[in-house]
């Protein structure tokens, strides 16, 4: 066979080319060239079309962006007023032409007679296109025959201040100038594929070249005729066949030597020397390449006799062939010491393999999985419900649910995992959960209490061939969890007394990690279900911002981690994220503690900084409370809370101790803003800062705690620039679909720490939906006020909250005169709530107060909280703001705000911003 193989390496150059054509190397050559040069011939035809058509689009497009910038530039209403247009607007026209880089620009009038053209006498003729669409004011783009020749020309209309036209536009280009620019095109176009083409082909080349030398330039039928003689000496052949090459790798091995070695499915390409199971003095020996002569080796309870020979010497690639042969004789049976060390050596793979996690199933799953093949054919694990849920179980072996099942074949009749069901009395199962004992039964042929329990399966049991049983209660502290049930068939001797006592300590073993994990299930139960009342249930209600957000819980269980969307008045939203370090019960109610203080704390409408200095004081008192018993203080508490105006577009934002948000722009760019960086807190002594940011809508705020992007593995910078590139080039993706992307390309497995993760994606509340007002300090102000926000109201079609919302203004107006001070500044906002605002620039704080029937006033305020839904006052650096909400009906509620025109002034103020 090697001489087979090596014999193509010696043919001459003459000989390998005449076999080329026939070789399979040569097929896929001429397959792959053709195919190369159709896919170039497309990709040149598609180029082309794809030019011309961009050529024709962006004449079409110049010319109605010629046409509509002069209809509207400023001079062109007055010119056609003028008594002879044409001696103003030609020059005009014809400097626009130029500059332009457009054939031609005609103004018109109504009636289609030119004012203007390149070609002065066509001057007071007849337009030659369509005017129709236009004088109805659409923008209308033909083709047509006109003086130059063919043209592409779009006509707008002109349109004086009362929205009527007054006249005509059109810009266009002659279709042979959009030609010619697809022409200067076309060697660029065919030269880039010429280029490809024989690039592409060149490579092909390569490829078959390499081709060509592995395959050694053989034909189909030579191909075919070589693995059938592979196959035959991978499957057929009772002798193991090894080849390991020189480093030491196994490069192939047929089935009888995976059988005899019981190689995994895997085994090829690994090191020898890292084989499982395989004796060290037989893996040295074929790591090393020396030649052997039937040396006898130890391969499990076999005994092997190993040939290996060299194979560079026959021409072949350097390394070795072995051969295995089994020359165990039959084994009589062991005596009691081999008895005991494979006893001894079952309980120590339990110990090592039993118990790796608190994972009631997993550890259900192991237990079934390390008595095979040695001791059981098949282990079956029932366990009570509730435990499965951390709590104690029943005295009864009812409501018992099949926690795992192995064996050494897929289609046992036993019960599949997940069932559950009710154990007779009569069944070794029930009586061993109920007395704690095991039970034996040697011959399940001949027994009959186990039948009861589902006759049918029995009886599929007993003809697979399985013929003894022992199940084991599992029990720890006094407290029976559930049963193990370890059966044997025809591979193995019926179980017997010594067999009995081996099943009661391999299953006490695995007892204390079962209950390890329930414990553990029901504390993490607890623990869970305490973050998740914490932690925010969903979402509230507002148009300012498009919220996403994650929280993964750590592999030690839950944590600190928190965040939160809190509505603010004025349509603003306030975002927070915080960490705790720390995990367990203690991080969880901590991080309630500061979540719910910050909610208080955004009640009062406190700047971030000043919100961040409560909390950090908060946090200090916290600190000084807890007891040493209880734990040793909130240490590394972190904060980030910021506040997004719709309005404005504004993000004020401070931070203590957490880190600085990503910002994705529309764009699809990514930045990190610099935000003052303030203590953690609890540390005290350091004054907050804020930073303002203004944020173009669509501007994606992505707020995250330290186990997004820190990790052992890697440093802090190394994941913020992750975090970039998971971000970046992702313009117009929805936050649901960046939250799943960042956490999918940053963590791809579960986190060793928590990870909450917020991503809000701005809007802008539209112009037309806000109202503001400067206000004289003059009494006589508030009159003209109401007029002006009735007429708002009007325009909004909330003429029915008029009444109280004109007595809520005149009120804050008239406090705001009498008491406060300049300048007053009044703002109406239509959003999910009426909102209207008055703004002064004193800082005393107007109190709600009853007054007597005596007393002249005292009862603005009352008035105002009696017919709004809410009101407060807030501070600003200019002052104070006085606010008041009035609920709208979810019909007349401003939906989901986008791009708008500018808001219209109303008569008594100007338009909003």
């Amino acid at each position: 066979m090697a001489d087979r193989l090596a014999r193509p390496r010696r043919l001459s150059v003459k000989r390998v080319i005449s076999k080329s054509t026939r070789s399979v190397a040569g097929q896929v050559l001429i397959f792959q060239v053709a195919l190369v040069v159709l896919l170039v011939a497309c990709g040149v035809v598609a180029l082309i079309l794809q030019s011309e058509r961009d050529s024709a689009a962006e004449a079409r497009r110049r010319s109605t962006a010629v046409a509509q910038t002069f209809a509207h530039s400023p001079g062109v209403l007055a010119a056609l007023r003028a008594p002879d247009p044409s001696r103003i607007l030609q020059p005009l026209t014809e400097e626009a032409r130029r500059s332009a880089g457009v054939d031609f620009i005609v103004v018109m009038d109504t009636n289609g007679i030119r004012y203007t053209h390149p070609l002065p006498d066509r001057i007071g003729k007849q337009f030659v296109g369509e005017i129709a669409p236009s004088l109805a004011g659409e923008v209308y783009v033909e083709s047509v025959d006109g003086p130059l020749g063919r043209e592409v020309q779009a006509t707008v209309p002109i349109e004086n201040a009362g929205d009527e036209v007054v006249g005509l536009v059109s810009a266009g280009m002659k279709v042979k100038n959009v030609e010619s620019q697809l022409n200067q095109q076309l060697p660029i176009i065919l030269g880039a594929g010429a280029g490809a083409l024989a690039l592409s082909t060149g490579v092909t080349a390569l490829v078959g070249r390499r081709l060509r030398r592995q395959t050694h330039s053989l034909a189909p039928d030579e191909m075919t005729l070589m693995y059938e003689h592979h196959d035959t000496v991978l499957h057929s052949v009772r002798e193991g066949v090894l080849i390991v090459s020189a480093d030491g790798r196994l490069m192939l091995a047929n089935d009888e030597a995976r059988r005899l070695l019981e190689l995994p499915p895997d085994a090829e390409g690994q090191l020898v020397s890292r084989l499982p199971g395989l004796d060290p003095e037989t893996s040295a020996l074929l790591a090393s390449g020396r030649e052997a002569t039937d040396e006898v080796h130890l391969a499990g309870e076999r005994l092997l006799a190993v040939n290996q020979r060299p194979t560079e010497h026959r021409g072949g690639t350097k390394g070795t062939v072995v051969t295995l042969r089994d020359s165990t004789e039959l084994q009589a049976v062991t005596g009691r010491a081999e008895v005991a060390r494979e006893r001894l050596g079952l309980l120590y793979d339990a110990g090592l393999h039993i118990g790796t996690t608190l994972d009631v199933l997993r550890t259900a799953d192991e237990l079934a999985r390390v008595p095979i093949p040695r001791f059981a054919d098949f282990v079956t694990v029932d366990l009570a419900d509730t435990v499965l849920h951390g709590d104690e179980p029943a005295p009864t072996a009812t409501d018992m649910r099949r926690a795992a099942v192995y064996g050494i074949r897929d289609d046992h009749p036993l019960s599949e995992q997940g069932r559950l069901f009710d154990y007779v009395p009569s069944t070794p199962q029930a009586r061993g959960f109920g007395s704690g004992h095991s039970q034996l039964v040697s011959d399940l042929p001949t027994a009959t209490g186990w039948r009861l329990q589902d006759p049918e399966r029995a009886q599929a049991i007993i003809d697979y061939g399985i013929h003894s049983l022992i199940t084991a209660p599992i029990q720890a502290r006094g407290v029976v969890l559930g049963v193990a049930s370890f059966w044997r068939g025809r591979q193995h001797e019926p179980f017997n007394e010594e067999d009995l006592s081996l099943a009661e300590e391999l299953v006490a073993r695995a007892a204390i990690s079962i209950d390890n994990a329930r414990r553990y299930t029901r504390e993490h139960a607890l623990a869970v279900t305490l973050q998740q009342s914490l932690l925010p249930q969903a979402v509230p209600e507002q148009n300012a911002l498009d919220i996403a957000y994650r929280y993964l819980p750590a592999q030690a269980g839950v944590g600190g981690d928190w965040f939160d969307v809190i509505p603010m008045p004025g349509s603003r939203v306030a975002l927070a994220v915080g960490d705790v370090v720390g995990h367990g019960l203690h991080a969880a109610a901590t991080m309630g503690r500061l979540r719910t203080a910050v909610h208080n704390f955004s009640a009062l409408d406190l700047p971030p900084d000043e919100l961040l200095s409560h909390l950090d004081d908060l946090v200090g008192k916290i600190d000084q409370n807890e007891t040493a018993e209880t734990a040793a203080g909130v240490v590394g508490a972190t904060c980030l809370y910021g506040i997004y105006d719709p309005v404005t577009r504004r993000y004020v934002v401070a931070r203590a101790g957490h880190l600085v948000p990503a910002l994705v722009h529309p764009d699809g760019s990514v930045t990190f803003p610099d935000v003052p960086a303030g203590p953690p807190l609890g540390l005290g002594g350091m004054p907050f800062q804020t930073a303002e940011l203004c944020l173009a809508e669509g501007t994606q705020l992505v707020l995250y705690t330290d186990g997004l992007i820190e990790d052992r593995r890697r440093d802090l910078d190394v994941g913020m620039e992750l975090l970039r590139d998971a971000l970046t080039g992702h313009p117009g993706r929805p936050p649901e679909e960046t939250c799943q992307d960042v956490l999918d390309s940053l963590l791809p497995g579960r986190p060793k720490d928590d990870v909450a993760l917020l991503v809000a994606r701005t809007r802008e509340l539209p112009p037309d939906q806000v109202a503001d007002w400067d206000v004289p300090p003059d009494p006589a102000a508030v009159s003209g006020m109401r007029d002006a926000v009735s007429q708002r109201l009007d325009a909004w079609g909330l003429s029915e909250f008029g009444f109280a919302m004109e007595l809520i203004l005149s009120e804050l107006i008239t406090n705001a005169i009498r008491y406060g001070a300049g300048p007053i500044h009044v703002r109406l906002i239509r959003d999910r709530a009426l909102i209207c605002e008055v703004a002064d620039g004193s800082s005393t704080s107007p109190h709600l107060r009853y007054a007597a029937t005596t007393d002249e006033g005292g009862r603005g305020l009352f008035l105002v909280s009696q017919m709004a839904e809410r009101w407060g006052t807030r501070y600003t650096p200019q002052g104070k703001v006085i606010w008041a909400e009035q609920a709208l009906p979810e019909v007349m509620q401003q939906p989901d705000p986008g791009p708008a025109d500018a808001d219209t002034p109303l008569d008594g103020g100007p338009a909003g911003p």
